[in-house]
């Protein structure tokens, strides 16, 4: 975080709706992490629906729908599915992709909302509604910025697995009070659940992206910059003393100097704490950089000493760049 100061989460991933104090609630067990379900009969569809070049590692950029009907109809078989399916499932890391490009999607469209709206069951509506306009919370912060020329010097990883972070969470919980889910979320806007890998530029590192100044104060970094474990017990006691949990939207502005970024931090968490099952497919969640040239997707495998120009990033990486629609 950057005392004090605006910055922009690493990852650029965001998410929010409502602005809701971060209630107490009893945590999941970290076996929900992995809990198996019944597959739906929807499922083939929409996994096997097509996608951008396929990248060294096999899996292609989602081609989304381009009208707001045929978004809503893809996107209430994905979010059943996702439910539905067995996140250990050769499937669910793909599908979980498509939903955030569907959610990315639709963002930038909202004369969209009606019409993708009716296409969804009433529960699915509220949720829906909440992870678009989290989505916009973040492209609000960076309404007034050009997109970047070039793609920043970022190493690209697979992250810890999800039921080894939610351990991480709520041991975190247990030491301060600060929720499972409101951790989950910070981690999952800054770094993709550390995904991602690399400086902000503020200087900002690890997969909660402490400055190591803050880091050095007393009472907050111990251990590791870049441990997950060590990150995360750190970003809670940082939250406990910038006031929470008692006035959680004050403690997670003080981690990010804007209201945009505390409500999407609040609603990605009141969505996993609503269904903890969330915490899966926000774990499979994709590093997606804003370029002139489109919204790049950088698998993992990406990894840049330096900046690169994005069209030069492009032609040697058309899997990067999204499908033709």
């Amino acid at each position: 975080m950057f005392s004090g100061n605006h910055r922009t989460p690493i990852a650029l991933l965001a998410a929010v709706a409502l602005l809701s104090a971060c209630g107490a609630a009893q945590p999941p067990s970290a076996s929900v992490a992995q809990q198996p379900q019944a597959e739906p009969t929807s499922q083939q569809s929409v996994t096997s629906a097509p996608g951008g070049v396929p990248a060294p590692n096999g899996r292609r950029y989602p081609q989304v729908p381009n009208t707001a009907a045929a978004l809503g109809k893809q996107l209430q078989q994905v979010e059943k599915a996702l439910l539905a399916m067995d996140p250990a499932g050769p499937d669910f890391a793909a599908l979980a992709h498509r939903q955030q490009v569907l959610y990315r999607r639709w963002s930038h469209h909202r004369d969209w909302d009606g019409d993708v709206l009716k296409q969804l069951s009433a529960p699915l509506r509220p949720v829906a509604e909440r992870q678009v306009q989290a989505r916009r919370e973040f492209l609000a912060m960076h309404r007034n910025s050009p997109p970047p020329a070039q793609l920043p010097a970022w190493r690209i990883v697979s992250p810890v697995p999800a039921a080894e972070l939610l351990s991480f969470y709520q041991e975190a919980e247990r030491q301060t009070g600060i929720d499972w889910a409101t951790l989950a979320a910070i981690n999952l806007v800054e770094t993709g659940m550390g995904r991602l890998q690399g400086l902000s530029v503020a200087g900002a590192r690890g997969p909660m992206q402490f400055l190591p100044t803050t880091w050095a104060e007393p009472g907050i970094g111990a251990g590791s910059i870049d441990d997950p474990a060590d990150a995360i017990a750190a970003a809670a006691r940082y939250l406990v003393r910038r006031g929470g949990p008692e006035n959680m939207p004050q403690a997670i502005w003080g981690y990010n100097n804007s209201w945009n970024y505390v409500r999407a931090v609040q609603t990605y968490a009141d969505l996993m704490r609503e269904e903890p099952r969330r915490l899966n497919a926000f774990h499979q969640w994709q590093i997606h950089y804003a370029s002139p040239m489109g919204d790049l997707w950088l698998p993992e495998g990406y990894e840049r000493q330096s900046p690169v120009p994005v069209a030069t990033f492009i032609d040697q990486a058309p899997w990067s760049a999204p499908p033709a629609r």
